[in-house]
């Protein structure tokens, strides 16, 4: 079983190296700066769809991240080109943060200040600055902390609220997409701020930063993990449960990551909860998640018992990542094994060979949705250059 992972991780740091060499020859908008907002399944650009925040700091954490594990220099304007563009045309100079959406000229359309956007500047910024040492990006992502901090969160109830208006006033639809439930306190979101704000750590040593994260970790562990193992998703102000769907995927993305951030924090009897947890989600998940090709199915809804058999391409690779975490924790080759699997299932079924990057989705047959685009809001390379690097380094 061994030699199996051995290829796996040899698999898919040549996998990253075309990932990325997709991106700088697909993306780039060379008439209007930054990247293009859309390119479709056919690889033909959108002319003129607009520009989200999410793509563009997805960009630029990928492409940082992946320059300092391949110690090259060779994606240098990338890096440059993702953050300039973040820097001159998303931050609001006015009411601070950062815009949800500009159009293909690089105007703001959508001000609102999404919280989870946020989180993912400072992800996006504070890995930049760890590559380049740019003070500025390292300024901006401390600056983000701190409008987050201020606004965001609820210093009474716990957790930090879903979004704002353009001058940080408050909303009465929050949602993060049309898929989202209009929920004051998502655990997607804080997802993601509990990754940013692991990354900030390790270039701002700030005591109060330290302190919102380990209180992010506890509340992982006591608010969003439910006795059966998953994470729950939608919440009110108070904590009132709105949601029964599990999102296979967010399980097991966030088993890992509470272990990171938990070691970030230093506190070690934190990061043995961790593990625990980390452990108990994902044998939870072996149970649960695949199907009989080794896929990642999306999510069941315990109201009605349906099924959501999709097989999303990130899901597939979080749980590579985070199988390969329970591996390291326990020595138990079952994991590398089911890891193995799903990537022989992803090379076979999410991978586009023929015209490069990864197909968004396949159903439970196979079948390639053709009307997912291949580069948009919530298609970057993020998910798949993150399990590419880290498979290497766990």
């Amino acid at each position: 079983m061994r030699h199996k992972f051995d290829l796996l991780q040899y698999e898919m740091g040549e996998e990253l190296l075309k990932i990325l060499d997709y991106w700088r020859n697909h993306t780039q908008d060379l008439a209007n700066g930054g990247f293009h907002g859309r390119i479709t399944h056919q690889n033909k650009v959108v002319q003129r769809a607009s520009k989200g925040i999410i793509l563009n700091t997805r960009i630029l954490w990928s492409f940082s991240a992946a320059a300092r594990h391949l110690n090259t220099q060779e994606y240098h304007s990338m890096e440059d080109r993702s953050f300039h563009y973040l820097k001159d045309h998303f931050f609001d100079s006015r009411y601070g943060g950062v815009f949800w959406e500009l159009d293909y000229q690089g105007k703001p359309i959508n001000r609102r200040k999404q919280v989870y956007a946020q989180a993912f500047a400072i992800y996006a910024l504070s890995e930049y600055y760890i590559l380049s040492q740019n003070v500025t990006a390292r300024e901006l992502a401390v600056n983000l902390f701190e409008l987050v901090e201020k606004h965001s969160k609820d210093c009474e109830k716990g957790g930090y609220l879903e979004a704002f208006g353009e001058d940080w006033s408050t909303l009465e639809d929050m949602r993060l997409s049309h898929k989202d439930m209009n929920a004051s306190k998502t655990m997607n979101t804080h997802l993601h701020i509990l990754e940013a704000y692991t990354t900030l750590l390790k270039v701002y040593d700030n005591a109060a930063l330290r302190a919102s994260l380990g209180e992010l970790v506890e509340l992982f562990l006591n608010r969003f993990l439910n006795e059966n193992n998953h994470y729950d998703l939608f919440f009110d102000d108070d904590w009132t449960l709105m949601s029964h769907t599990i999102s296979y995927g967010h399980d097991i993305e966030t088993a890992w990551l509470l272990i990171e951030a938990a070691r970030a924090v230093g506190d070690q009897e934190l990061l043995k909860r961790t593990k625990t947890a980390a452990l108990q989600v994902a044998d939870t998940f072996l149970k649960e998640a695949l199907d009989e090709d080794g896929a990642v199915v999306n999510e069941l809804d315990l109201n009605s018992n349906h099924r959501d058999t999709d097989r999303h391409w990130w899901p597939q690779v979080e749980a590579i990542i985070g199988l390969t975490y329970a591996y390291r924790l326990t020595g138990k080759l079952k994991y590398t094994d089911y890891a193995s699997r799903i990537w022989e299932f992803t090379k076979e079924n999410l991978i586009d060979h023929q015209h490069g990057e990864w197909f968004f989705r396949v159903d439970a047959y196979g079948k390639v949705y053709a009307e997912e685009d291949k580069v948009s809001m919530w298609k970057a390379p993020y998910h798949s250059t993150r399990a590419c690097i880290m498979i290497n380094n766990i």
